[in-house]
């Protein structure tokens, strides 16, 4: 791990939600092909915007452009829960499936949030 932040690549928040990206596909694949243009498409727009967003954001380049694009990171993983969630009640993942998966995307959120607050108090004020 580095002491200093250099890169998108080099925030856990980044690193934690690529990971999130690679289960939440793993775990899609066994999905009826049925499925291909419902919820596992969905699924997976939901998880790649969350690593996309955190990187588009860090690159922007201002506080606030940053911050904006950390919040719709933080609305796709609430939206990839929802998913998940669903796709549980309809029989696509077990309880347990379903339950690491949810717990990869709060644990994501934790760190996002954490993230968020830390630019807040951290960087300089745009005008």
């Amino acid at each position: 791990m580095h002491d200093k932040i250099t890169s998108y690549k080099d925030l856990v928040t980044w690193q934690k939600s690529r990971e999130l990206v690679k289960h939440v596909y793993e775990a899609t694949r066994a999905f009826p092909a049925e499925e291909r243009f419902g919820l596992t498409a969905q699924a997976h727009r939901a998880s790649v915007s969350i690593p996309s967003n955190i990187a588009e954001g860090y690159g922007r380049g201002t506080r606030q452009n940053y911050l904006r694009h950390l919040r719709i990171a933080r609305g796709s993983v609430y939206e990839l829960e929802t998913q998940l969630l669903l796709c549980q009640d309809v029989g696509l993942l077990s309880d347990q499936l379903a339950g690491r998966l949810i717990e990869r995307a709060d644990e994501c959120s934790r760190v996002l949030n954490g993230l968020m607050v830390a630019v807040e108090l951290s960087l300089p004020c745009e005008n």
